[in-house]
């Protein structure tokens, strides 16, 4: 599925808006040392952090709204949240507050999770921001900000208030890093990955086929059916599967989903999703992949959605990203890999990674019982 844009630029209104929250984090550390405590000035640092914090929701929607998701947002952005957060920390280390194992805690997950997105992203993997991720950043925020209010009202209640919720953003800030481990687990090993990953031979349709072959022999083994939803592979998976012989008892169908209102009308993908985040993205993968479930009534289903080229390209979405969702139920987990060659090459290891996916969920479902 191709997602055709203009660039908009470098110093689009989300990129300024981003670049002023980092430009202001140190001249509100300035501000909290000079007229932190108890009283007006304290208020006024609660206030400002307050802003500080909501800039972040600022930017993203101006992102989203005006359709001006950059590369460089994607840099900077992260960034700028990152600082805010470990300088507030600091400031409150800096006044005795007992906040220095959640400051460990948040800087060391930020340092391993950016050399793991660096170390995956060599092999083409890209490791999306997961709801965890989100809802520790959210919590964090909100506990920052009880404390520089509890701080200003001289409130010990609410500042215990705070604490708690501190240990809660520590636990998710734990939680989504081990989240991100076991989504890149796979790409961290010098093993010999399966033909979908080889980068040194483009496979084959005969390729292809086999694999087919013995996801159906797992799927049967198990008692399962499988179906597909497919966006840039155009039915390809499907094509695989039901070449083999006798492939109709496992194989419930495909759902061809190339245009988005496809996606919407047969898979029930979110038209926010696709306004949002657009259709070559690990939400959406989910949803197809969710969606194909039930418009098949299958037990397991995989998505596949991406650029096959050679256009389509936008900033952060190279020619070659595609996304792949497989769900059977029980879970349903995405991701990503940007393959190289022409469109025929992508398009093919594509559906080698798909049925890849297909049957590593069809051993776990078997293993389920």
């Amino acid at each position: 599925m191709s997602e055709k844009k203009s660039s908009p630029g470098m110093w689009t209104p989300a990129n300024i808006v981003t670049s002023v929250r980092v430009v202001f984090v140190p001249v509100w550390l300035l501000m909290a040392q000079l007229l932190g405590g108890v009283g007006v000035g304290g208020m006024a640092v609660f206030v400002a952090f307050c802003l500080l914090s909501l800039t972040d929701k600022l930017d993203g929607y101006l992102a989203r709204s005006r359709n001006e998701v950059t590369t460089f947002g994607k840099f900077l952005d992260p960034i700028a949240d990152k600082l805010v957060v470990i300088v507030a920390l600091c400031y409150l280390l800096e006044t005795g507050a007992p906040v220095s194992w959640a400051l460990l805690v948040i800087v060391s997950r930020e340092f391993l999770v950016s050399g793991l997105r660096m170390v995956v992203a060599t092999k083409g993997v890209v490791i999306a921001a997961g709801n965890l991720g989100k809802w520790k950043t959210a919590t964090t925020m909100v506990s920052i900000c009880g404390a520089l209010l509890a701080m200003a009202i001289d409130s010990y209640a609410l500042m215990c208030v705070s604490y708690g919720l501190l240990v809660v953003a520590v636990v998710l800030t734990i939680w989504s890093g081990v989240d991100y481990f076991v989504k890149s687990w796979g790409a961290l090993s010098d093993d010999e990955l399966e033909a979908s990953d080889k980068r040194d031979a483009a496979p084959t349709w005969d390729d292809a086929v086999s694999l087919a072959s013995r996801v159906l022999e797992e799927a049967r083994a198990a008692g399962l059916s499988v179906g597909t939803a497919e966006s840039c592979t155009g039915g390809l998976v499907e094509a695989s599967l039901t070449a083999v012989p006798g492939s109709s008892d496992v194989v419930m169908g495909a759902v061809g989903s190339y245009a988005c209102s496809v996606k919407e009308a047969l898979l029930g993908v979110e038209h926010d999703t696709l306004e949002r985040v657009g259709a070559v993205s690990s939400e959406c993968a989910s949803e197809m992949a969710r969606g194909a479930r039930g418009a098949l009534g299958c037990d397991v289903a995989v998505s596949v959605t991406g650029i096959a080229g050679p256009g389509g390209a936008v900033p952060g979405k190279p020619v070659g990203l595609v996304w792949f969702g497989v769900s059977d139920g029980h879970e349903t987990r995405t991701e990503s890999v940007v393959f190289p060659g022409d469109r025929s090459e992508v398009r093919l290891r594509s559906v080698m990674h798909a049925l890849e996916l297909l049957r590593s969920m069809c051993g776990k479902a078997a293993a389920r019982g």
